[in-house]
């Protein structure tokens, strides 16, 4: 048995993580040690050992889609990068990377595109979430800093959470303001979101906003801080700009500006705007006129989405940056290239994450190299990125798992280790670098990331700047360049971590770098005018699409989705849609729906929702065709993007929806994958030892199962009353395959059928009880879980309010519901509220 010391690998947080190996079992607790969560982790982090197994995982270098040897793969690809940039030159490259990236891979990659290949053209998928904040604080601030710690959630008067469902995007960090407020019950706070969401649980003011009207909330509030600068952004034209009522935008004005300290924590509400980068500076604004910056309690605190999509910015992730927080100015590019040692610097930024796919799509980038991330499902326009990708002359992805919607367009697969094998460092939202540690081996041929960049430099002729053996070398020239001819200028200063030797740095400790607050006062505000979001709606397409995270799921399910306690809360894509416009467009709670957009199409279940809007949906972004047939929301998504970030609108959209009534609904379990007909619809649904997907089609499918069955030798089972339908498929006793539908999803017995495939042979009584898909005796099925921390069911959490539980506590102490991760105490107290 052996403990690690490691960070989680999702959200910005940064929780500290204590990984156990027993007997070849992965376990893990919060780190009671770690700064950023004190032993606190969420249902995500805490199932983290269930996602270290290698099935489905990418373990060999394939080219062409041919297992080769890890030299002829990079053979080969650094034989093609060097046609292409012989042929083409340096800006017909490009590189694609991600916030799931360890600072050491990032930096390896960052310094081969634009110190040695030459062109700036390496971007991130935090282009999406975090790009718009960087512009806000460079533009205030000089630099990409943010100004705030997690402590000062605990040291405030008043807590501003604005476009941040922070109660499922970060829930440790929800928790901890939980708790800061019952610690100090005079705290307030304000929730600004046009939806009503878990996070509002806590707030004393919920300001329902029209979408993408925040800059105006914030443009008034700075007039009411400073009234006589010349806004004619009074209280009524605010109210009206929002759809707000001009009491509650009063409170908010009195609040904000009666309160000693404020902090306004922001994500991607804000961010991901045609207008972001001004709506973070609306924000910042308030905070310099208010003079509620700089000091403890204090402060805009943009909350990023990833582990290391700080430790991305710090090394010059982006396109429009240089590493280290500098700048493509004739000074910093001076110093960068002395420091590397390079003449091939680029001079000028490179295309950000849209525009570089656009011009994939154009034949101006004939290369690119795609690390750790999933575009083709999680940029806007995902049909016209999978286009681009399919017509690309070279496209190289670094990837754990083998299937993914990228990686099947991949011409070069490189294995590359996932979270438990690699060895680096990330950054959190609060500046705090963390050491990510290995603790399980390397499976397969699978290598580090900045091992493969650094091998393909080396093949394209740059081998002495790509000699490290180790990732503790890169971290060190890292370190180095933040504090390269830094006299003050630069606040990323790592001068203190640049001479740690290797023990030192395997035993790094979280550590904070730290910002020059009496600096902040010299900040400088931004004029901001508010604009409305780029979206449309008409008569055709007459409603607003939002798109965001949920609570279990990460990213693009990647290796949440194959976690079955992950996908127990909500395990398909569904549409949150308000009781009037479900009534108006003739939609029922579950049912089935279409929602389309002049880019394409996708399939959701409804969920009526009373904290909805009029007029506006939420769908949660995770699916995609790994796990759903038409389950991607950035199908529908246009790529507008924020002309100073780069970064997509994807939180308006135009779209229409209808409901979908299908001829049947059904439920298939199989020991093996099924290739379905194409048009079924299905959702893959993560289940121990059994694949399962429910299905709905237009057209019947029973013959072509039973066709499957008997063409596999396996008996058949069958029963049909009225609407319903099942068959089952045995071979020698086992249970092969399960089938069932009706013009309705089925209700089953659904661990009694997982059990059975578990089984052999299955008895005969249960045979007939299978058949019925309802297990003998007065079994009650948990229904969908609402705790995944301990998977406790709707039906279990009911019974206990019937037998007097009467608050998220008492149901805490009896089923333990909501006392891990507090993830679902809103969801209890929900349940609580409308009880009979």
């Amino acid at each position: 048995m052996s403990e690690t010391r490691t960070t989680c690998p999702y959200c910005g947080v940064g929780c500290g993580v204590i990984a156990r190996v027993e007997n070849g079992e992965v376990s893990v607790r919060g780190d009671d040690s770690h700064p950023a969560n004190f032993g606190k982790l969420c249902v995500k982090g805490s199932a983290l050992g269930e996602t270290t197994g290698l099935a489905g995982r990418l373990l060999h270098p394939e080219v062409d889609d041919q297992p080769v040897s890890w030299e002829q793969a990079l053979d080969t690809a650094s034989a093609r990068l060097r046609a292409i940039i012989d042929t083409y030159g340096p800006q017909a490259v490009a590189f694609y990377a991600s916030g799931q990236l360890l600072t050491e891979d990032y930096y390896a990659a960052n310094k081969l595109m634009k110190g040695f290949i030459g062109a700036a053209n390496i971007d991130t998928n935090s282009r999406l979430c975090m790009s718009s904040a960087v512009v806000g604080y460079k533009r205030a601030f000089g630099e990409d800093i943010v100004p705030c710690s997690y402590e000062d959630l605990e040291q405030t008067d008043l807590v501003v959470l604005v476009g941040s469902n922070a109660a499922w995007t970060h829930p440790v960090l929800y928790q901890r303001l939980v708790q800061a407020r019952a610690n100090n019950p005079a705290m307030k706070v304000v929730v600004i979101d046009p939806r009503r969401t878990a996070t509002c649980e806590i707030a004393d003011l919920h300001l329902a906003l029209a979408p993408g009207s925040d800059a105006g909330l914030f443009v008034g509030l700075l007039n009411a801080i400073e009234p006589g600068q010349g806004s004619d952004w009074s209280i009524e034209r605010v109210a009206a700009f929002c759809g707000l009522s001009s009491d509650d935008v009063e409170t908010f004005y009195a609040w904000f500006i009666a309160a000693p300290r404020a902090v306004t924590l922001y994500t991607m509400g804000i961010n991901q705007s045609t207008s972001g980068s001004d709506k973070c500076n609306a924000i910042i604004n308030v905070h310099l006129a208010s003079g509620k910056i700089g000091r403890p309690g204090c402060g805009p605190f943009s909350l990023t989405g990833q582990p290391n999509a700080m430790g991305g910015r710090e090394v010059g992730g982006l396109a429009n940056q240089l590493a280290a927080h500098m700048h493509f100015t004739p000074d910093d590019l001076s110093r960068v290239a002395r420091f590397w040692g390079t003449e091939r610097l680029a001079q000028t930024p490179g295309l950000m994450a849209v525009e570089l796919f656009e011009a994939i799509a154009r034949g101006e980038v004939k290369a690119v190299w795609i690390m750790g991330t999933n575009p083709a499902v999680s940029l806007p326009d995902s049909h016209a990125v999978c286009q681009a990708l399919a017509a690309c002359p070279l496209v190289m992805v670094s990837e754990v798992m083998r299937d993914t919607d990228t990686s099947r367009f991949a011409h070069i697969r490189f294995p590359a280790l996932g979270w438990g094998e690699k060895e680096g460092t990330v950054t959190n939202s609060e500046r705090r670098i963390s050491r990510q540690r290995a603790f399980l081996p390397a499976p397969g041929e699978a290598k580090p990331d900045w091992w493969i960049i650094a091998r393909i430099a080396q093949r394209l002729g740059h081998g002495a700047a790509f000699a490290w053996d180790h990732p503790h070398a890169i971290f060190s020239e890292h370190a180095a360049l933040t504090a390269f001819e830094n006299h003050g200028e630069r606040q990323l200063n790592l001068a203190a971590l640049a001479q740690l030797t290797r023990a030192e740095w395997d035993a790094l400790a979280p550590w904070q770098w730290p910002i020059n607050r009496e600096a902040l006062s010299h900040a400088r505000r931004v004029q901001v005018t508010p604009q409305p979001h780029g979206a449309t709606p008409n008569l055709l397409y007459p409603l607003m699409l939002n798109s965001g995270r949920l609570r279990d799921q990460w990213h693009t399910m990647t290796r949440t989705g194959y976690v079955p306690r992950l996908m127990q809360h909500l395990a398909e894509p569904t549409v949150d849609i308000s009781p009037q416009d479900a009534a108006r467009l003739g939609v029922q709670e579950g049912q089935l729906t279409r929602i389309s957009a002049p880019r394409g199409l996708m399939v959701a279940r409804a969920k009526i929702n009373p904290g909805q809007r009029d007029g506006e949906l939420f769908v949660p972004m995770h699916w995609n065709s790994c796990f759903s047939r038409q389950g991607k929301v950035n199908a529908l998504v246009e790529g507008r993007c924020d002309p100073h970030s780069g970064q997509p609108e994807s939180k308006q959209t135009a779209v229409r929806l209808m409901p979908w009534q299908p001829a049947w609904q059904g439920e298939l379990y199989s020991r093996e994958e099924l290739t379905l007909p194409t048009w079924v619809h299905w959702w893959r649904k993560a289940t121990a030892g059994v694949s399962r997907m429910t299905l709905a089609a237009d057209k019947p499918l029973l013959e072509w199962l039973m066709a499957h069955c008997t063409g596999q030798g396996w008996q058949l089972q069958i029963a049909q009353t009225g609407e319903r339908s099942s068959v089952l498929a045995w071979h020698d006793g086992a249970l092969m395959l399960g089938f069932w539908q009706g013009t309705g999803l089925p209700v089953l017995a659904y661990t009694f059928i997982e059990e059975a495939f578990r089984t052999a042979p299955v008895q005969l009584a249960e045979r007939h009880a299978l058949l019925n898909g309802q297990q003998p005796g007065e079994h009650v099925e948990p229904g969908r879980i609402i705790c995944s921390c301990f998977s406790v069911g709707e039906n279990a959490i009911r019974e206990a309010m019937a037998g007097g539980c009467d608050s998220a506590a008492a149901l805490g102490a009896k089923l333990r519901c909501g006392t891990n991760c507090g993830s679902c105490v809103p969801e209890l107290k929900a349940m609580l509220s409308v009880r009979v």
